[in-house]
């Protein structure tokens, strides 16, 4: 009963807190985002002319390029080297089960054949609608797959320029001059063709990404909003084309009912699981190896292994997803540096997953032993305990005395001998009698992370 319990309470808390689509039941919803909350692991690919400068995806709102300035790379992209069967090849054996790639990123290219823009894949030198390839691929491995779609567009010349644009100006005075004849009506019907084409030309599409919206402040104008981008439009056409698609929270609708189905903290950990209004709700977090999204050749801060998959982990432990970001280099191929991290991730994945898949915060009556972090399976009953610093042998577990029927390393599956504590043990970990001693190895197991899996009463 206390199983049933638990698991009851862990779906509410993980499918009550959001805005639901009007016409949806709860239950709909859980069925709907039930792939996703089990998945925990995605890619995210941030891949378009921007990785031939190899400056930042920003490169050209950082450096102030005009379109002509741009158009050079536009002119020589030629990824000859672009293979995406081995892209998700690749994430397979990171452990990934969703990829989402950026179908069209702020500067306006477009990787698939759109026939409301020349500024397109099929327009350059590799001649090849690179989306289509990419979603056959990936679904050939087995991937749910979603598209990012940039609201802004620093080509489109109906676009208005803002403070996020290349061109942003310093006066109010600057801005008018500058807009003079830009039509943001045109725009928004050029963001609603596009969105449809893709939800419709490529099949089932299982996320999307709108992003983003950057509202203007009293003390820095001119920035845009869900009234820029008709946003509650916008997603009522995005509903009824797909209507079991999921979608992230940056179109500023967010006290919209349907509005969004998951939060999006970028590129920092959360404290705890976000919550909206005291309510807990879905959340992935978007991250990146390194300091950029795009291919940046020579930035240097790149994470270690261990920082990843302590992000991995601690990310579901608090019962959130991990959408992991690779920017590919300008032939089509995956940064040495993405490569590494990948293949080290995999190794793990392939013995631990089951820490990971379905699994989320642990109950809490559960404590946290130190050093550790803890995931926990609802439909199996089964508590993992990952060892972030490895302990001398002993291992003190607090308070779990009669809830752990076995104890295991999962790596291995290798038994781990446990007891209460003795009144006279000359160690001073626990002498509470309602703790629970495992008694570990005395050298670390050759992985990165070990993890004990408990199966509990």
């Amino acid at each position: 009963m206390k199983r049933i319990i638990v698991l009851m309470l862990l779906t509410a808390f993980a499918m009550n807190g959001f805005s639901q689509n009007p016409e949806e039941t709860p239950e709909q919803k859980t069925e709907r985002m039930a792939w996703w909350t089990k998945a925990r692991f995605g890619m995210f690919i941030h891949w378009g002319l921007y990785a031939s400068p190899a400056r930042h995806e920003w490169v050209k709102r950082y450096e102030r390029m005009s379109n002509e300035d741009y158009e050079k790379y536009f002119e020589i992209f030629y990824p000859d080297l672009y293979n995406p069967q081995e892209w998700a090849k690749k994430a397979r054996e990171a452990g990934m089960k969703y990829a989402v790639i950026t179908a069209k990123h702020h500067e306006g290219f477009c990787l698939f054949d759109s026939k409301y823009t020349d500024y397109k894949a099929t327009n350059t030198p590799i001649g090849r609608d690179l989306l289509k390839e990419w979603v056959e691929a990936f679904r050939a491995e087995g991937f749910k797959v979603g598209f990012y779609y940039s609201l802004l567009d620093w080509h489109h010349p109906d676009y208005t320029i803002d403070r996020n644009h290349p061109l942003s100006a310093s006066s109010d005075e600057e801005y008018e001059k500058l807009n003079k004849g830009k039509d943001m009506d045109v725009y928004r019907q050029y963001i609603k063709d596009q969105v449809r084409e893709l939800l419709t030309d490529y099949g089932t599409i299982d996320i999307i990404w709108l992003d983003y919206s950057f509202p203007t402040r009293k003390d820095y104008d001119h920035g845009k909003d869900h009234n820029d981008w008709d946003s509650e439009n916008l997603l009522k056409m995005v509903r009824e084309l797909q209507p079991d698609i999921i979608v992230n929270d940056r179109l500023d609708l967010l006290d919209v009912e349907g509005g969004w189905d998951f939060t999006t903290p970028e590129q920092y950990k959360v404290s705890k699981w976000p919550e909206k209004n005291g309510i807990r709700v879905p959340w992935e977090t978007c991250q990146t190896f390194s300091g950029s999204w795009g291919y940046y050749r020579d930035e240097m801060t790149w994470k270690d292994t261990k920082q990843l998959l302590v992000l991995l982990i601690e990310t579901v432990s608090k019962g959130g997803n991990l959408l992991l970001n690779v920017g590919p280099t300008a032939r089509g191929t995956f940064d040495y540096r993405a490569n590494e991290k990948l293949e080290e991730m995999g190794e793990w994945m392939k013995y631990n997953n089951r820490s990971i898949y379905g699994c989320t915060e642990a109950p809490a009556d559960y404590t946290r032993p130190d050093h550790s972090l803890l995931t926990y399976n609802p439909e199996t009953n089964r508590l993992y305990v990952h060892l972030l610093d490895y302990p001398m042998k002993w291992f003190t577990l607090k308070g779990y005395e009669g809830k752990v029927k076995y104890a295991q390393f999962l790596h291995d599956g290798s038994e781990i001998k446990f007891g209460k504590p003795r009144h006279n043990v000359t160690h001073q970990e626990s002498k509470a009698k309602d703790d629970v001693i495992l008694i570990l190895p005395m050298v670390k197991p050759n992985v990165e992370i070990p993890v004990i899996e408990l199966i509990l009463n």
